[in-house]
C-alpha cells in the first residue's frame, strides 16, 4: 500500500508519517528475539513449524491423533482450536528465518507496523490528516500495541485485519474528511476479502462485523440494498470457507465443532476434558479484572489521557444538552469510534479481560486520545500552541521510555506500573533462550543415531523425513539422549525440547521416565540400546517453573546420583548472568 501525501500540505506532513513508521519499526523490531518463549506463542510456533495440529496435550487431543494413521483430507483445512492462517504465515517465515524466535515473531511485528499506517488512514478518513497523524504517533509508541506486536500470538494479526477491513469499508461508504479523497465503492469487495482473512486468523476478529453493520445501519441504511455489499459478504464466506468446511466435517464425523466453537455452543466432548483459557470467572469477576489488566498492559499516562478523552466527550454532550443544542452531530462524528469501543468491550467481557485481548482496544484508545489532543490544540491561543506541541513531545518521549522498559529492555528498571507494565513478564528473560542456544550448538550438524518409535505414525513420518533430509546435507550420526526435569515450564519445553523430538527425531525422556526405565531394565539399559551421551537438563528455582511447589521433588534423585558420580554440570546463565539451568552431560 503506497503512502501518498498531499503536495500542498506543509513540509512537516510530507515526512512526519515516514518518521512515525520508522519509530514504530524500531520499537517492534529492535531485539525481537529477546525474551523467552513463554505461554501460547510456544504452542503456536511449535505447530506452525510443521503445520502440525499436535502439541503433546494429552487432555486436549486433536483430530490428527484420533484418525491416525489415515487422516481424512479435510484435516489440513484448519486446526482443532484455531483457524490456520497464523500457523501458515509463521510456517512460511520459519522456513525463511529458521527455527528461531525471530522466525515466528517477525510477522506479528510487521503487521504491527502496518497497523500504525492503517490507523493513520482511518483517522485521516474520519477526522482529517492531523488526527490521523496524531493517532498513528500514539499507536506507534503505545506499550500495549508494541508488546503484542513483539509476540508470536494471533492478536497482532487480528488487529491488522480488523483495521484493514474497517479502512476498506470506510473508503466505500464514508465521505472522507480529507478533500480530494473520493469514495471508492469497489473497496467494499476488498473489505470482504479482508474480513474472510480475519476469520481465518481468529474468530474474535468477527467483532468488526457488527461494528461495521451498525455503523452502516445508523448512517446509510440504503447501502444494505447495494449488490456490492452482498457480494463482499459472499467473498468473506468464500475466503473463510476452509474453517467452515472443517467444522462441518468435524461435526459430521464426531458430532461437535472445533474447540472454540464447541465451547461457544456448549458442546463438551469427552476428548477435550480441559478447556485452557476458558477459566475466566463470572461476569462480575471479568468486570473487576478489567481495570487491573488495563493497568498491567498500558502506561498510566495513556490510561489517564484516554479517561480524559472520554470525560471530554461526555462533557461535550452535557454542554450541548444544557444549551439545548442537538448533539446528534457530536455522536455522528464519533460514531465509528463509539461503536468500536462498544462491541470490543462486549467481546472482552465475553472472552475475559486478559492483556492480550485488551490490545484490541489500543488503536481506538490512540484515536480517542488524538481527537482530544487536536481539539485542545485548536482551542489554544497561538502563543500557547508551541507549549502544546512541547507537551505532546514529552508525552511521546515518556511513552517510548515506558515501552522500551516494558517490552524491549532485557530487564526493566524502576517501579512496576510507574516505570514499566506487568506485561514485561509475558516474555521475561528467565534463561530459556540460553538453553535453546546451548542445545542448538550441541546438536548442530548432527542427526540422531537412535530414535524412539512414536505412538503415532504421522510423527514417525515427520522424523524419518527430517533425518533423511539432514543425512543428505552431510550431518553425522550422534547417539544422544535428552532427559529433562519435568518442572521445566511446559510451553517452553514444547518449543525447546519437544520440538527436537517431534521434528528432528532426537530421543527425549522426562527424568521420571528415565529413572523408571533404569529400574525396570537395569542401569546399563540405555548403553545396550545404543545411547552413548546423555544430557540431563535441570532448571533452577530462580526461573519460571511449571510447578514451583514440586521443585524439590522432580529430578532431584537423578541430579544427586550424577553428583555422586562426579559429573560436572554446565551452568547456563540468563542475561543477568544468574544461573538458570544446569546441564549434566554424561
Amino acid at each position: 500500500m503506497a503512502i501518498k501525501t498531499n503536495p500542498t500540505a506543509p513540509q512537516w506532513q510530507k515526512h512526519a508519517l515516514i518518521v512515525i513508521l520508522l519509530l514504530a519499526a524500531v520499537l517492534r523490531l529492535w531485539g525481537l528475539g529477546r525474551g523467552d518463549v513463554l505461554g501460547d506463542e510456544g504452542s503456536y510456533a511449535f505447530r506452525g513449524l510443521g503445520m502440525l495440529d499436535f502439541d503433546e496435550a494429552s487432555l486436549q487431543t486433536t483430530p490428527l491423533e484420533w484418525f491416525d494413521p489415515a487422516s481424512p483430507w479435510w484435516l489440513s483445512l484448519s486446526f482443532h482450536d484455531h483457524p490456520p492462517l497464523v500457523f501458515f504465515i509463521q510456517h512460511i517465515f520459519m522456513g525463511i528465518f529458521g527455527e528461531t524466535n525471530i522466525g515466528f515473531r517477525l510477522p506479528s511485528a510487521l503487521l504491527g507496523i502496518a497497523s500504525v499506517y492503517l490507523l493513520y488512514k482511518i483517522g485521516e478518513t474520519l477526522y482529517g490528516k492531523r488526527p490521523g497523524f496524531l493517532a498513528a504517533s500514539i499507536l506507534a509508541v503505545s506499550v500495549n500495541h508494541v508488546y503484542i506486536s513483539r509476540l508470536g500470538l494471533q492478536e497482532s494479526y487480528v488487529i491488522f485485519f480488523i483495521l484493514l477491513t474497517a479502512y476498506f469499508f470506510l473508503r466505500s461508504f464514508h465521505e472522507a474528511s480529507v478533500p480530494h479523497t473520493p469514495q471508492n465503492p469497489d473497496a467494499i469487495l476488498l473489505a470482504g476479502i479482508s474480513l474472510g482473512l480475519a476469520v481465518l486468523t481468529k474468530y474474535t476478529a468477527l467483532a468488526i462485523a457488527p461494528i461495521l453493520a451498525s455503523y452502516l445501519l445508523l448512517t446509510n441504511p440504503r447501502q444494505f440494498l447495494n449488490k456490492k455489499l452482498w457480494l463482499a459478504i459472499l467473498l468473506a464466506i468464500f475466503v473463510a470457507s476452509p474453517v467452515i468446511v472443517y467444522n462441518l466435517m468435524l461435526y459430521k464425523t464426531r458430532g461437535h465443532f472445533d474447540f472454540q466453537l464447541s465451547y461457544i455452543f456448549h458442546q463438551y466432548p469427552e476428548v477435550w476434558k480441559i478447556t485452557p483459557g476458558k477459566e475466566i470467572g463470572t461476569i462480575p469477576d471479568r468486570i473487576r479484572g478489567f481495570p487491573a489488566n488495563l493497568i498491567a498492559s498500558n502506561s498510566w499516562l495513556m490510561i489517564s489521557l484516554w479517561a480524559i478523552s472520554l470525560l471530554a466527550f461526555l462533557w461535550a454532550l452535557a454542554i450541548a444538552t444544557w444549551q439545548k443544542i442537538p448533539y446528534r452531530a457530536i455522536i455522528t462524528k464519533h460514531l465509528f469510534l463509539l461503536l468500536s469501543f462498544l462491541f470490543l468491550l462486549a467481546l472482552i467481557l465475553f472472552i475475559g479481560p486478559a492483556p492480550r485481548f485488551l490490545s484490541y482496544l489500543a488503536p481506538y484508545i490512540a484515536l480517542s486520545v488524538a481527537c482530544l489532543g487536536i481539539y485542545a490544540y485548536d482551542r489554544l491561543y497561538t502563543h500557547w500552541q508551541k507549549l502544546g506541541i512541547a507537551i505532546f513531545l514529552v508525552i511521546c518521549v515518556f511513552e517510548v521510555f515506558y515501552t522500551y522498559n516494558s517490552a524491549i529492555r532485557w530487564y526493566p528498571v524502576g517501579q512496576k506500573t510507574w516505570a514499566y507494565a506487568s506485561i514485561r513478564y509475558e516474555n521475561y528473560n528467565w534463561g530459556y533462550n540460553t538453553l535453546d542456544a546451548y542445545l542448538a550448538k550441541e546438536l548442530e550438524g548432527k542427526i540422531p543415531a537412535f530414535t524412539f518409535q512414536s505412538k503415532y505414525q504421522f510423527i514417525d513420518r515427520i522424523q524419518t523425513t527430517a533425518i533423511a533430509r539432514d543425512k543428505k546435507l552431510g550431518y553425522k550420526g550422534y547417539a544422544a539422549l535428552i532427559v529433562y526435569d519435568k518442572n521445566i515450564f511446559n510451553t517452553s519445553q514444547l518449543w525447546i525440547i519437544d520440538r527436537l523430538q517431534i521434528y528432528h527425531g532426537w530421543p527425549v525422556l522426562s527424568a521420571d521416565a528415565y529413572q523408571a526405565a533404569l529400574r525396570d531394565n537395569g542401569t546399563d539399559y540405555f548403553e545396550k540400546i545404543g545411547i552413548k551421551t546423555t544430557y540431563f537438563i535441570k532448571p533452577l528455582d530462580s526461573i519460571l517453573l511449571k510447578s514451583p511447589e514440586l521443585r524439590s521433588l522432580v529430578g532431584a534423585t537423578l541430579e544427586q546420583e550424577l553428583k555422586t558420580q562426579n559429573v560436572v554440570p554446565v551452568s547456563l546463565p540468563n542475561a543477568k548472568d544468574e544461573e538458570a539451568f544446569r546441564v549434566y552431560k554424561f
